[in-house]
């Protein structure tokens, strides 16, 4: 149970408040101790009696009778002094031993007392009377104890007032604890509970740290559940892209093996379906392998100088058969400032061929699939732009997700790859501390942008 933080947070504040309430206590009974209450009580009898005899010789009474008949009626020593403080009269000076006028007493001490020439302690009461004299009225020291003072003053005060404020003190440390552990005890719990993907963020309540923390743990779940449906997402993707090649490889196969394909063509024609799938299958494993190694920062990547405007040039190039039998241009437009960038160049090249290939996918006969090259805020923008077909708006924030197709019927054919090309290119601009962004509209075309940096450094951690 004292392992609890819980626990610990109230024993800690258990301690510092039991420490504060001994401290007050220790100074409370020091100053009962120099100043008790029977020692204020007797003070304030003086100062009584002080007054009864001012108010007797306001009626013409002689001090002197006035003093007399005080000091029998209250049973207190009256003195009287002349102006140079010389003893003028003392009611006790036959039972006690003369009494000097006191002098002024030390700072610290809050109850005036004077000493005898025997040595006897008297708590007295002086006042200045109009004709210049001193009217003292002075009383013995009552004896007390430490034990009296103990039993009579302190232990009821501690026990009215300071066991009282213990307790509220105890039951406001153990609140405060609670509301600090609480919410740390529903991240633990929460924290046990993981992987699981049903879990739900913790409420967050508590200090203004706590609440931060819990945020942030928060934050993290639901990270962890987005990795968690990207990975189960990923492997149905996997398995539906692998099941149409597999099939097929499959049904041939099987007809070669059973005599249905029992001429030379049909045999031909299931080897070349065979053949076929196999390559594709081969190239969405390359594929995957590529943006693992991405994912990882341990892609072999080359920062080197590299001739942009050759390097768009090839991939034009590379396209034009392609571009010329289905009557698409393809044109390349580069700053003339703008020739050269640290990178790597076969990574580019692999970007550009796939944004190229896209577009020259879906850009009907007649139509011009342009590589501009310019500068925007210290930047290079390539933008690879199309008159094609455009891509549907809700579309446009998925289209670098791997193995995401615009077509929701996801059927095959040409047009149609495994969904892994705009998700690469997406990685390896990234691996060379740039972004991509897709602009496009239904009927009028698409562009996509590639920022690159004009200085060399790379936002992910690559091997090279």
């Amino acid at each position: 149970m004292l392992s609890s933080l819980r626990s610990r947070l109230w024993l800690s504040y258990a301690f510092i408040i039991v420490t504060a309430l001994s401290v007050v206590a220790m100074v409370l009974f020091i100053y009962l101790l120099r100043n008790p209450f029977l020692y204020r009580q007797t003070s304030e009898r003086l100062k009584a009696v002080q007054a009864v005899v001012l108010q007797r010789e306001s009626q013409s009474q002689p001090v002197s009778v006035a003093a007399q008949e005080v000091s029998r009626t209250f049973n207190v020593r009256v003195l009287l002094y002349s102006k140079d403080r010389q003893l003028i009269l003392d009611t006790y000076s036959n039972q006690e031993a003369p009494l000097s006028f006191p002098e002024q007493r030390l700072i610290l001490r809050k109850i005036p007392i004077v000493r005898d020439e025997n040595g006897a302690s008297w708590l007295y009461s002086v006042e200045k009377l109009p004709d210049n004299t001193y009217l003292v009225i002075a009383s013995p020291r009552p004896r007390i104890s430490i034990f009296n003072i103990f039993t009579d003053d302190f232990l009821p005060l501690i026990l009215q007032s300071g066991l009282i404020a213990l307790l509220l003190s105890l039951v406001l440390a153990f609140l405060f604890a609670r509301w600090i552990a609480d919410p740390l005890q529903k991240v633990m719990l929460a924290a046990r509970n993981l992987p699981s993907a049903e879990i739900k963020p913790v409420e967050t309540s508590g200090p203004h740290e706590i609440q931060e923390l819990t945020r942030a743990f928060n934050d993290m779940i639901a990270r962890m559940q987005a990795s968690q449906k990207s990975q189960r997402e990923f492997v149905a993707n996997v398995s539906h892209e692998m099941k149409t090649p597999l099939t097929s490889i499959q049904g041939f196969a099987q007809a070669i093996l059973d005599g249905t394909a029992d001429t030379s063509d049909a045999r031909q024609k299931a080897a070349q379906v065979i053949y076929d799938e196999s390559r594709r299958m081969q190239r969405m494993v390359l594929d995957l392998l590529d943006l693992a190694r991405l994912d990882a920062g341990t892609a072999d990547i080359t920062m080197s100088p590299v001739n942009m405007f050759g390097l768009l040039q090839a991939v034009a190039e590379k396209f034009a058969p392609q571009s010329q039998s289905a009557g698409v241009d393809i044109k390349v437009d580069v700053a003339a400032n703008l020739q050269t960038i640290t990178a790597d160049g076969d990574r580019l090249a692999q970007v550009f061929t796939n944004l190229v290939d896209n577009a020259l996918k879906f850009t009907p006969r007649g139509g011009l699939i342009s590589l501009h090259v310019s500068a925007a805020n210290g930047e290079m923008l390539v933008s690879v732009s199309d008159t094609g077909t455009g891509i549907p708006v809700e579309a446009q924030a998925h289209i670098f997700d791997r193995f995401y197709q615009a077509d929701p019927a996801r059927k095959g054919g040409e047009k149609h790859g495994a969904g892994l090309g705009l998700a690469i290119a997406h990685e390896i601009v990234q691996a060379h501390g740039g972004r991509i962004s897709v602009r496009s509209k239904l009927g009028e075309g698409t562009s996509f942008d590639v920022f690159l940096p004009l200085s060399r450094h790379t936002g992910k951690q690559v091997h090279r």
